[in-house]
């Protein structure tokens, strides 16, 4: 299902998704809309606009908890036009699995725009590049990254964009096991829980979320 209250992107957006082989059951232009879809009738994935009407403010991130909570097995994909740190940190405080965060200049790249919504299909998480590498480059006065080697960077960079330990060994040219050393050091680095005390919340959702927090602190 589709919100998005540009019916000019919003058709762009069903054409090219039924043409590569997903079938679009809902749109939407307001927050009231698309919730009500999706309570009928549960999708794979919903993609929303971040301002919806009436507000234009952050409507859609309202909308992904709201459905996030009644639906946690739908996937969320968040467009918007700006690489806002902070709109990313709620999304993914919904709950990270199958939650994706775009840029809407990406969507204008039919692959990009796929990827992720397999991806959010799938259970992965999004970040869009452009939210990561302000992250990267931001000054901090306290700085989570200045613990980390530059190879732990470059895991934690692919991390936050939402690579599979696997994507991330075959992009480094690492081995499996090496990328998860990498991962255990930055999940220590950051002084994450230890695996007993996280429970059932996943290691790669934390050390994203923690880092996001920190890279958003002036």
């Amino acid at each position: 299902m589709i919100a998005e209250d540009s019916g000019l992107l919003r058709q762009m957006l069903v054409e090219v998704l039924t043409r590569h082989g997903y079938r679009v059951t809902g749109q939407a232009g307001t927050r009231e809309e698309i919730v009500r879809l999706v309570d009928a009738a549960p999708p794979d994935v919903v993609l929303l606009d971040i301002r919806l009407p009436p507000g234009q403010r952050d409507e859609g991130l309202v909308a992904a908890g709201e459905i996030r909570s009644r639906h946690p097995g739908t996937g969320l994909l968040v467009l918007s036009h700006y690489a806002e740190t902070s709109y990313a940190i709620r999304l993914l405080e919904c709950g990270a699995r199958g939650t994706g965060y775009l840029v809407k200049d990406r969507v204008q790249n039919t692959g990009h725009l796929l990827d992720a919504v397999a991806r959010v299909a799938a259970g992965e998480t999004v970040v869009d590049p452009e939210v990561v590498t302000r992250m990267m480059s931001r000054r901090r006065v306290v700085d989570p990254l200045d613990r980390l080697t530059p190879a732990e960077r470059d895991v934690l960079g692919l991390m936050a964009e939402g690579l599979s330990n696997a994507a991330i060994a075959g992009r480094l040219r690492y081995s499996l096991k090496t990328v998860e050393k990498r991962i255990t050091a930055i999940a220590q680095k950051l002084d994450l829980p230890a695996a007993a005390d996280r429970g059932d919340i996943n290691v790669r959702v934390l050390v994203v979320l923690t880092y996001l927090r920190r890279a958003g602190r002036p």
